[in-house]
């Protein structure tokens, strides 16, 4: 359909962490690891592999270690030079952005996922963007945004990623009405209800996380009452932009990981570690010796 292409992608990256206290007393949640990588590194990757070619982190007071860790750490890449840790070396590279593809922002004041989304609205200008929660982690053959991409390039509007859940846990989540079918992992949403009352909902189909949005989104958060917390909630906006584009589901068939939650960040540790050659044969053992004193 010769959609605008995706090229940006909005990191909101502000939350202060207060689930995983006292680990995020000092250290940002998006830096956590799982395994060896940041929490953070593993939402980038998605991005880029969906093809996305500027990086936008709206942060907040006391996350300037994220801009560093996207940053060349000078002595500790001399060092290695010094003792031939070309394996190293090379790693860091292949993880550091090209220069100039990465933007930071600040949100001054914790205002909601909407509020920080409005505050990328100067970088990302008249054009659509992806967003992506950087406290879910995805593992799929296919990234999650790519598969966005596909839909998108399809439908054109804007695209949410959507999971099934236990049509008896549709009131935790945020669920969309299910339209007419795009392709083999899409469909058209016909409505969106955030945690609807027991019975209600419109379908088992929960927003994950992850969204491809309009500019347009922009001029309606500017103006956008506080919803639910006192916040300025993205979900709001998007019901009122409904109004006026389409929206589309891309169907999401991987794992997910919410890593702002304790059992979610343990999981994905162990299910991340079990997917690497180099861990797995070292931990498999012991934890089946550990499950099995439970």
């Amino acid at each position: 359909m010769g959609q605008q292409k995706i090229r940006k992608a909005v990191f909101p990256v502000a939350g202060l962490g207060t689930r995983f206290l006292p680990a995020t007393k000092a250290v940002p949640k998006e830096m956590l690891t799982v395994v060896d990588k940041p929490v953070i590194q593993y939402v980038v990757d998605e991005a880029a592999e969906a093809g996305i070619e500027h990086f936008v982190f709206v942060t907040g007071r006391g996350k300037g270690v994220i801009e560093d860790y996207f940053d060349i750490q000078f002595e500790l890449e001399q060092m290695l030079r010094e003792r031939n840790k070309n394996a190293e070396l090379t790693l860091l590279a292949d993880l550091l952005p090209t220069a100039g593809t990465a933007s930071f922002t600040r949100q001054q004041v914790p205002l909601g996922l909407g509020h920080a989304v409005w505050c990328a609205r100067d970088i990302v200008g008249d054009e659509p963007f992806a967003v992506l929660l950087p406290d879910m982690i995805m593992s799929s053959e296919k990234s999650c945004l790519k598969g966005m991409v596909e839909v998108y390039d399809k439908t054109g509007g804007n695209v949410l990623a959507v999971e099934e859940c236990d049509p008896d846990q549709a009131h935790k989540y945020g669920i969309v009405g299910v339209g007419d079918k795009v392709g083999d992992e899409g469909f058209k949403i016909t409505k969106m209800v955030e945690k609807p009352a027991k019975g209600t909902a419109p379908s088992n189909f929960f927003i994950n996380g992850r969204y491809i949005l309009q500019p347009e989104i922009f001029k309606i958060l500017e103006t956008q009452e506080r919803g639910a917390g006192n916040e300025i909630q993205l979900t709001d906006g998007m019901l009122s932009l409904a109004n006026s584009q389409d929206f589309s589901a891309y169907h999401f068939k991987g794992e997910t990981y919410d890593c702002g939650a304790k059992d979610g960040f343990i999981l994905a540790n162990l299910a991340f570690a079990l997917k690497r050659d180099d861990i797995r044969p070292l931990i498999e053992g012991p934890l089946k010796t550990i499950t099995g004193r439970l």
